[in-house]
Formats: C-alpha cells, sequence, structure tokens
C-alpha cells in the first residue's frame, strides 16, 4: 500500500530571530551604560580617594582639645588644600572626636586619603626616639627634650624637681643630670613630663641594678657618687682603653683625702669647655665644682655619662695610681704616675709640648 509522504514541520520564522537579536543588544547596552556609571563613580569618588597619595611623609601632631580645623590646618601645610580636602571628607563621614586624640601620627608618602584618615582617627601614634650623649649642661638637655614634646622646658623642670622625685633615685637636686644617663629613648609625643622623666628613670634603675650597687658599695661608693666619677672621667679622656684607670684613680684620691684637682671641673666651673691649658685664674675659680679649690667629689656630674664608662671604672683593676698627665704627643691618652716626683716629671714634659705649639688656653 502506497503510504501518504508528510509534510515536514515549518522552521521557526525568521522574525522571532530577529527579535532575540534584538533583545541581546539591548542587554549589552544596558551592561555598557551600568560599567559606564560604575566607571564615573570610581573616576568621582572612589580614585581620588584609593588612588592619590600623600605627596610626602610628614607627622601631624594633635594637640590637645583639638577641633577638625586643627587637622585640617595641620595637613594642609605638609600635604596641599587639594589632598587634605580628600581627607576632610571622609573624616566628616567618621565623625571623630580629634580632642580625645592628642599625639604624633605619621602619614608616609603615596598614602590615599582613607589610609589618611585611619591613621588620624584610629591610628597608632609614632613613636620618636630621643637621644642623649654628652650633655654637659641640664639646662641645655631639658631645653632639648622640651623642643620634641608638647610640654614647655618649665614643665619639664616642675616634673623633674617635683618633691621627692629625685629622691626615689637615690639623688640630690645637684645631682639630676645623672639620671639622663646616655642613650636612646623611645618616647610619644603626647608623653606628660612625668611619663618622659619615669622612662629616664626606668633606665637608670636598670643600670644601677643590686649587681653593680653592691660592686660600687665595694669601691665605698654611692650610684650617685660613681655617676659623678663616670661624668669627669668621660671629659678627662675619649680613650676606652684608660676611662677604668683614670676611674679608679680617682677613687684613689678621694681615699686618701686627696682633692681630686681634676681639670674638666675646672671647665665646668668657669663655663668653658674648650680651654686646653688650665692655669691660675682658673684653678682659682671659687665654685664647688672647682676640685683644685675644694677636696671630695663636686656636687653633681659635669656631664651625662654612659652605662659603658661605669661598667668600664667598675671592671677596672685596682691600681695604686694618685696622678696622670696628658702625653704630651697629643694622642689623647694619659702618662699615670703613683708618685709625685713621677708626676712632675710628666707634667714638664707636656708643658714643653704646649709651648713648643703656641698654645697659651
Amino acid at each position: 500500500m502506497t503510504q501518504t509522504r508528510q509534510t515536514p514541520p515549518q522552521a521557526i520564522p525568521r522574525k522571532r530571530k530577529q527579535h532575540s537579536r534584538t533583545g541581546n543588544g539591548r542587554g549589552m547596552l544596558y551592561v555598557m551604560l551600568a560599567l559606564a556609571v560604575i566607571l564615573l563613580v570610581f573616576m568621582v569618588a572612589v580614585y581620588p580617594v584609593c588612588m592619590v597619595g600623600a605627596p610626602e611623609t610628614a607627622v601631624i601632631r594633635i594637640p590637645r582639645d583639638a577641633t577638625e580645623k586643627n587637622v585640617n590646618d595641620s595637613l594642609t601645610k605638609y600635604f596641599g588644600a587639594d589632598y587634605t580636602a580628600k581627607v576632610m571628607r571622609l573624616v566628616k563621614i567618621r565623625r571623630p572626636d580629634f580632642s580625645q586624640r592628642h599625639g604624633a601620627y605619621e602619614i608616609k608618602q603615596g598614602a590615599n586619603a582613607l589610609s589618611a584618615m585611619r591613621s588620624l582617627t584610629s591610628g597608632a601614634q609614632k613613636e620618636i626616639t630621643v637621644t642623649v650623649n654628652g650633655y654637659r649642661s641640664l639646662n641645655l638637655l631639658i631645653d632639648n627634650l622640651a623642643r620634641k614634646f608638647d610640654f614647655s622646658a618649665d614643665d619639664l623642670f616642675n616634673a623633674l624637681y617635683t618633691p621627692g622625685f629625685l629622691e626615689s633615685y637615690g639623688l640630690t637636686r645637684d645631682q639630676a643630670l645623672a639620671l639622663f644617663v646616655d642613650d636612646s629613648y623611645n618616647a610619644y609625643w603626647s608623653f606628660s613630663p612625668s611619663q618622659l622623666l619615669k622612662k629616664f628613670g626606668d633606665n637608670y634603675l636598670r643600670i644601677w641594678n643590686e649587681e653593680r650597687v653592691k660592686r660600687a658599695a665595694a669601691l665605698g661608693r654611692t650610684p650617685a657618687e660613681m655617676m659623678i666619677i663616670a661624668s669627669i672621667t668621660d671629659e678627662e679622656t675619649n680613650a676606652l682603653q684608660e676611662k677604668g684607670t683614670i676611674g679608679r684613680l680617682y677613687i684613689n684620691r678621694l681615699d686618701k683625702g686627696m682633692r681630686l684637682q681634676a681639670d674638666p671641673t675646672v671647665r665646668f666651673a668657669v663655663g668653658d669647655f674648650t680651654i686646653r691649658r688650665v692655669q691660675g685664674a682658673d684653678l682659682r675659680f671659687d665654685s664647688p665644682y672647682n676640685t683644685y679649690i675644694h677636696k671630695g667629689l663636686p656636687p653633681g656630674p659635669i656631664r651625662t655619662t654612659s652605662l659603658k664608662t661605669i661598667q668600664l671604672i667598675l671592671d677596672a683593676r685596682p691600681n695604686d695610681y694618685l696622678y696622670m698627665c696628658a702625653k704630651e704627643d697629643f694622642s689623647g691618652t694619659h702618662n699615670f704616675a703613683a708618685d709625685y716626683g713621677s708626676h712632675a716629671q710628666n707634667a714638664l714634659r707636656y708643658q714643653h709640648a704646649l709651648d713648643e705649639r703656641g698654645i697659651k688656653k
């Protein structure tokens, strides 16, 4: 039997395919518009905040009871108005209380506005390092310290001389310079005078631990007296190999009731450390620090000293030296003697060397 051929189903009309392409085109258009909006938002809002960096590194100091204006002015000083405006826009969103942010905060070169805002509103303070090294004047030391912190030199002096403070370290008012041992100290700009002094005091107590106190006592000296001896030793020589010997020589003279007759104490009394040849008028200068006139140690140190010098004196071998004189070769070292006759010969050679070089003072 003959089968009837069935007509195949008709294909999907072309107009439906055209409709699909039109829908896809609109979708792409929406995607492109969305990307454009995102890019616009990025360029207007995100790029300035996240991509524009600080032109330099600076530490922004926020004083006590600061306002937004104080912070704005500090930022502008270092970074200019444009960068500052970006940071302050973010600050207004967070709305911090700058009166409670007393401190110093570092903004590094290249930091974006968001990072800067976080540093100022919730970041940790930038530590500062203060170094004490061979200060010959307490006034100069206090002035230099105060310049690095948010308090005055008078504030620091008042804290230093608070009744009972120096006494708690075994020091008198005249011995105050001893508290500031040569070293580097980390602190914060917002420290109070008392907080800073505690840093120095803690280091002093660390140095004068039980062992060193006992070793000083074995030499018949208190820590405060050892600080004075070390300070004179440091002024007498820069040669490490001699510091222990010289320190012990001073102790020998003290033990025998002799005057120290240390030239550095005369320079300190006169107020002129440039003197190379201490002479008659200087030796007669009336001051408790002039050890040619007064027996015993001067009232306090003549400069700040270091743990290194203290340790060299404590570790030095005992000697019987009572006299010393700078060597005639001007090497900065000394000739030592146990008797005055030998010392006189050493001194004569040195005086001749001074005369030959025309050194009068």
